[in-house]
């Protein structure tokens, strides 16, 4: 994992890019992230999969209500990073990683939540991808010239900040340093092995205790954070499309606060 560093300064070309947005290039991605690249049309599928009947229901209810109200745009920045190689297996290579962020404590939506950098579009966003690359640099000071966009996915209503997602999957062999820009807005930045989200004993479901257990969704415990909500959803659903993931123990539910209380117990580096 790498966390913190000096970031590049946010000009120039990378700028430039960030705005106008780069071509959306499938052809570009690495051998082992073909089999996710190439079936992303399953996402929708897989990421409602663990949902009960009613749950679902009532969500697709909130977004379809939300498309005659005031929801509001946003993308986020789902950023694999490693080798352009597979694995001797043809899997994952061991030093592949995925970017993600902490939001500040006191930030007014998803204060403390791990999440993909991304946000509101801008009226100067040239599209999704645009806005993806813009939020991400200015959340990392990451190098957006050195990213390769390849495909969108879904765009999901969020129904507590009212946005309309749009997820944006991009790779780079190499995406330089990465650090928290702004501390407002962002606690950690880190790139994170992608062996810890497929590892088993990292795995379990989180329910908020206000919704009740039905409405537990799959959560990824890690040193330094607990990534669940639409993040840990759509994570859990690129593991199951792509092939990565293994079996894990989906009984094992914990109510959410009692979750966030075992952030750090693990010790150590990301397993």
């Amino acid at each position: 994992m790498s966390v913190g560093g000096t970031p590049p300064p946010a000009g120039g070309a990378a700028q430039g890019a960030a705005r106008a947005a780069l071509p959306l290039t499938p052809d570009a991605s690495p051998p082992w992230l073909r089999p996710l690249v190439d079936n992303v049309e399953r996402m929708p599928e897989a990421y409602r999969r663990r949902l009960p009947a009613d749950v679902l229901a009532l969500i697709t209810g909130k977004a379809v209500s939300a498309l005659r109200g005031s929801g509001r745009e946003a993308a986020v920045l789902v950023l694999f990073s490693g080798p352009e190689s597979a694995a001797a297996d043809g899997g994952v290579p061991d030093d592949a990683d995925l970017l993600v962020t902490v939001r500040a404590s006191t930030l007014r939506h998803h204060a403390g939540q791990a999440a993909f950098p991304g946000g509101a579009s801008d009226p100067t966003d040239d599209g999704p991808v645009a806005t993806a690359l813009r939020e991400a640099q200015e959340e990392t000071g990451i190098d957006v010239s050195r990213l390769r966009p390849l495909v969108t996915m879904e765009r999901t209503f969020i129904a507590p900040s009212r946005f309309h997602v749009v997820p944006v999957l991009a790779y780079s062999p190499d995406p330089g340093p990465v650090a928290v820009v702004n501390e407002a807005e962002t606690a950690i930045v880190a790139r994170v092995p992608l062996r810890a989200f497929i590892n088993p004993a990292n795995r379990l479901m989180v329910y908020r205790g206000d919704l009740g257990r039905r409405w537990a969704g799959p959560a990824f415990l890690l040193n330094e954070m607990l990534v669940w909500g639409f993040t840990g959803q759509v994570i859990c659903a690129m593991l199951d499309v792509a092939g990565w993931a293994q079996p894990w123990d989906t009984t094992d539910v914990r109510e959410l606060d009692a979750a966030m209380a075992l952030v750090g117990d693990q010790g150590g580096a990301h397993r």
